[in-house]
C-alpha cells in the first residue's frame, strides 16, 4: 500500500489527534474522579460506634451459624461486654454492574473492619443476570454472616441474591421469585435454574421451590402448577419453611437473629456509583454513544475546535469512565477504541483510497463498544440506537439547518448576484489544456504549479498524489479541473 504524508496532510491531522489526546485524558479523569476506591476511604475500626455514644468500644462476638435464629443467639451483646456491628447494604432499584461496585466496596469495608453481620435490605424488580451473579458470589463468598431482609420485592435477579444471603426474612407485604429469563429459551432457562438450585442447596434450602422461581415447567403441589412461575408471599414463604421469619421493620429483624442492640451502620451508595449506575443504564449508554457521535462528526468536518467536539468529548468520557468504574469494562477497551479512531484518522487523512486501516479502524471501534457492554444484546441495540440517530441527525441538519432564525443569526446569507451589481473575477480559459504539476495532494483539491504560477485546482474525484503530473481537462469560471497524465 502507497501512501503520501505531505505538510498538509498532517496540518488536517493534527486537529483530530488533538480530540484523540483530549479523549482519552477526559476518559482517564472521570474515572479517576468515579472511581470510589479513591475518594471513598474505609471508615476506622471504632468509626460506627462514636455515632452511638462517647467510650463506646468493639469487640467481636460469636454470631448465629446458617439456621439459626433467635434462639440460637447468645443475647444481644457479647459476653463480656462488646457491642456487635452490623453494616447494612441496600439493594434497591434495577440490578445492574454499577450496583454490584457498590455491594462489592460494601462488603469490602465490612471484612476489612470485622463487622458481626451483613444485612442487605432488597427491593427490586430485578436486573441484569451478570450483576446478579457477581453479587451472589460475593455473598457465597464472605465469612461474614448475612441477612436478606425483603423490604418489598425480591423478583427475577434479586430473588437469586436473597438466596444467596445466610438467612432471609420479609416484610409481610413483601415477594420473591418471579425469576423466569429473558430470553425464554431452554439454554438460558437451564442455565438459571441450575444457579437458584445451586445457591438455595447451598443454604440449605428447598432447591425445587428456588427452580420454580424460574421454570415454569417445575410443578409443586400446592404451591404453583405446571406452566406457572413461582412468587411467593411472606407468609407462604415462612409457612413452606423457605425463610426464617417474618419482620415488619430492620429493628425486628436484628432482634429476631440476635443482634437487637447492635450499633448499625447504613452504607450508602456514593455520589460516583450511583452516577455509574445511571449512565451504565443500556437506554442511557445509548444516548451518551450518540451524542459522541455526532460530537464527533460534526467537529471532523468543521475546522478548529469547537463546542461539538468538547460535547463528544465529554458524552464518550462518561460512556466509558462509568463503565470503568462499574467495573464492566477495563482500560483495555479505551485502548481499543482509541486505536481504532486513529486507524480512521490515518486512513481519511493520510492514506489514499480506503483499506485495511479503516476496515480495521471500524473493526476496533465496534469491538470496543461490544466489550464494554459485556453482552451482545446490550451492545447490538447500543450501537444500532447510536448509528440510525446519527446518520438521522446529520442528514436532517444538512438539510433543514440553514433555514432556521439561529442559522441565519450566525451565517452570512448574501448573494453575490449580477443582478445586484456584483462581477466575477477574470475567468482562466486560456488554461484549459495546460499541464501542470501537482504541488499538493489532491483529495480533490489541492495545489498545482503552471510554470511560475501556484493554483488551486480539484481533480475530477480520484486522488492525486503530490508531484503527480496533470492537464486542466475543464474550467469553470476562476475553477481549475484537472486530470492525472498517465505516465510513458
Amino acid at each position: 500500500m502507497r501512501f503520501v504524508l505531505t505538510r498538509a496532510s498532517l496540518i488536517h491531522f493534527a486537529g483530530p489527534l488533538g480530540l484523540v489526546v483530549a479523549l482519552v485524558l477526559a476518559i482517564m479523569m472521570t474515572a479517576l474522579i468515579f472511581n470510589p476506591v479513591v475518594h471513598a476511604h474505609a471508615p476506622a475500626l471504632h468509626a460506627p460506634f462514636l455515632e452511638a455514644g462517647a467510650g463506646a468500644t468493639f469487640t467481636p462476638r460469636s454470631s448465629p451459624g446458617p439456621g439459626t435464629g433467635a434462639a440460637g443467639a447468645s443475647g444481644d451483646a457479647s459476653e463480656d461486654g462488646g457491642v456487635p456491628v452490623v453494616y447494612v447494604i441496600n439493594i434497591e432499584g434495577t440490578i445492574e454492574p454499577g450496583l454490584a461496585a457498590y455491594v462489592k466496596r460494601a462488603m469490602g469495608l465490612a471484612e476489612q473492619n470485622g463487622v458481626e453481620a451483613l444485612v442487605f435490605e432488597i427491593d427490586t424488580f430485578g436486573g441484569r443476570v451478570d450483576a446478579a451473579t457477581e453479587i451472589r458470589d460475593l455473598i457465597l463468598d464472605t465469612p461474614i454472616p448475612t441477612i436478606g431482609f425483603v423490604k418489598g420485592r425480591a423478583w427475577s435477579a434479586g430473588a437469586l441474591i436473597t438466596l444467596a444471603t445466610t438467612h432471609i426474612a420479609m416484610a409481610p407485604s413483601a415477594s420473591i421469585g418471579a425469576a423466569e429469563p429473558r430470553p425464554v429459551d431452554e439454554k438460558t432457562i437451564s442455565a438459571l435454574r441450575a444457579e437458584f438450585e445451586a445457591t438455595a442447596e447451598a443454604r440449605g434450602r428447598d432447591a425445587r421451590i428456588a427452580a420454580a422461581m424460574v421454570d415454569k415447567d417445575i410443578e409443586i403441589k400446592g404451591l404453583v402448577g405446571k406452566g406457572k412461575i413461582l412468587t411467593m408471599a411472606a407468609k407462604d414463604a415462612e409457612a413452606r419453611g423457605f425463610i426464617d421469619f417474618v419482620g415488619t421493620d430492620r429493628k425486628a429483624v436484628l432482634k429476631h437473629f440476635g443482634y437487637g442492640g447492635a450499633y448499625v451502620k447504613v452504607i450508602p451508595v456514593s455520589w460516583s456509583e450511583t452516577l455509574a449506575r445511571y449512565i451504565t443504564d443500556p437506554l442511557v449508554s445509548s444516548i451518551l454513544l450518540t451524542i459522541g457521535f455526532l460530537g464527533l462528526v460534526f467537529e471532523v468536518l468543521t475546522p478548529g475546535w469547537g463546542i461539538p467536539g468538547t460535547t463528544g468529548v465529554i458524552a464518550l468520557a462518561l460512556f466509558f469512565g462509568g463503565r470503568l468504574v462499574a467495573g464492566i469494562a477495563g482500560w483495555e477497551v479505551v485502548l481499543l477504541f482509541t486505536a481504532g479512531f486513529l486507524l480512521l484518522l490515518l486512513e481519511i487523512f493520510v492514506i489514499p483510497g480506503f483499506g485495511v486501516a479503516g476496515v480495521a479502524g471500524i473493526g476496533a471501534l465496534l469491538a470496543s463498544i461490544f466489550l464494554s457492554f459485556g453482552n451482545v444484546r446490550d451492545a447490538a441495540f447500543a450501537i444500532a440506537f447510536a448509528l440510525v440517530l446519527t446518520v438521522l441527525v446529520v442528514a436532517l441538519t444538512a438539510k433543514y439547518l440553514n433555514k432556521t432564525r439561529l442559522w441565519r443569526g450566525i451565517i452570512l446569507d448574501v448573494r453575490e448576484a449580477t443582478a445586484n451589481g456584483y462581477v466575477s473575477g477574470p475567468g482562466r480559459q486560456d488554461y484549459l489544456g495546460r499541464v501542470g504539476r501537482a504541488l499538493t495532494v489532491l483529495r480533490p483539491a489541492g495545489i498545482v504549479q503552471f510554470g511560475d504560477e501556484k493554483l488551486d485546482a480539484v481533480s475530477e474525484g480520484e486522488y492525486i498524489p503530490a508531484g503527480s503530473i496533470v492537464r486542466v481537462v475543464k474550467v469553470e469560471g476562476s475553477k481549475l479541473i484537472v486530470r492525472a497524465e498517465e505516465s510513458s
